[in-house]
């Protein structure tokens, strides 16, 4: 049976083969030509700069969540819907970097962790991936129908807005099925054991959209349409909770947007397009910088909330200082947040 191979964190570089050792060629001249290529750039980033990048990260981002999951959890009878995606964010960062420590001892070492946990840290990753995307999508359609609309897509009641958010997490969960169900650990031709996806034969084309169209494509056209609305509407509810969204979103897209271009040009290098060494080198550290910067994503949320949102920096005093907290005004439960 031939496969589609997908290796993470890179989780869109994709090659394929009908599984002989004649039909592998094309997979086995692109490896072969990479390592002919290789200046020793990317073991020297790989092997120093990613475990203390991603070290840094997962001590940030714990710290971060584990204060925006506090707060919010603390109040979590007055959560509007908004609150509740926030607080499903960060249990989305908190996925991320579970899986950073395993990704890091990958970059210097390889994958010791066997098949099991191949599957599980894939899981964490992409439902990592999934889930906050979802969940933006969600905060920006309710904040438009609140806004144009001047009502909420879901009921005051804190049942209707857990119901909705473990719909969206069973959707992220769908989702990732695909690379949850393919992960394999694979030895490569320098007999380094990596964790990755093997799909179908003639597969490549059809993951590789799929990845990009949920998690890029489409979520992009949708909040676009939305915003655009919002912002050209004459509301005076939007300004705090809107640019709490924007700050959230930009840095989202701005942090992942180059993780994806990346991923498609090498994805075009399997397919035999851009095959030089200058091309392989390049996108090789590329690929390696673009990982580190998507995945360093996961604790700059905490940091946004802090620098946008007026009551989270106050709600974070009060936790610290372990003092009850004096109810926050607001217009109406649909349009107030706990964090802006």
């Amino acid at each position: 049976m031939g496969h589609t191979e997908r290796v993470f964190p890179d989780s869109g570089i994709m090659t394929e083969g009908t599984g002989t050792a004649a039909d592998y060629g094309d997979y086995y001249n692109y490896v072969a030509s990479n390592l002919s290529c290789s200046d020793g750039s990317t073991t020297v980033f790989g092997g120093v700069v990613l475990a203390i990048l991603y070290s840094t990260v997962f001590i940030v981002g714990l710290l971060g969540n584990a204060v925006v999951l506090c707060v919010l959890i603390r109040h979590r009878h007055r959560c509007s819907l908004t609150d509740v995606c926030l607080l499903s964010l960060a249990v989305s960062d908190l996925l991320f970097l579970a899986s950073l420590p395993v990704w890091a001892h990958s970059a210097v070492h390889e994958w010791v962790l066997g098949s099991f946990m191949c599957h599980i840290i894939t899981a964490l990753f992409m439902m990592g991936l999934y889930s906050s995307v979802f969940f933006m999508v969600l905060m920006t359609l309710d904040r438009y129908v609140i806004i144009v609309y001047k009502h909420s897509i879901c009921s005051r009641k804190q049942p209707a807005k857990m119901a909705l958010s473990l719909f969206v997490w069973m959707l992220s969960l769908f989702a990732s099925l695909p690379d949850i169900v393919f992960a394999k650990v694979k030895v490569d031709t320098s007999t380094k054991a990596s964790c990755g996806s093997e799909f179908p034969e003639g597969a490549a084309w059809m993951s590789f959209t799929y990845l990009n169209v949920l998690s890029l494509i489409l979520p992009l056209i949708i909040m676009s349409f939305c915003f655009c609305r919002i912002l050209s509407s004459k509301s005076e509810e939007k300004h705090s909770i809107v640019t709490l969204l924007l700050a959230v979103l930009a840095v989202n897209f701005l942090f992942w947007t180059p993780y994806n271009i990346v991923t498609f040009l090498r994805f075009l290098q399997t397919k035999h397009f851009m095959v030089s060494c200058e091309w392989s080198n390049g996108l090789s550290l590329a690929k390696q910088w673009v990982e580190a910067i998507a995945l360093s994503h996961c604790c700059l949320n905490p940091i946004i909330y802090s620098c946008v949102g007026q009551k989270f920096r106050r709600a974070v005093l009060t936790v610290l200082k372990n003092s009850p907290q004096s109810p926050e005004s607001a217009s109406s439960e649909y349009s107030s947040s706990l964090i802006t």
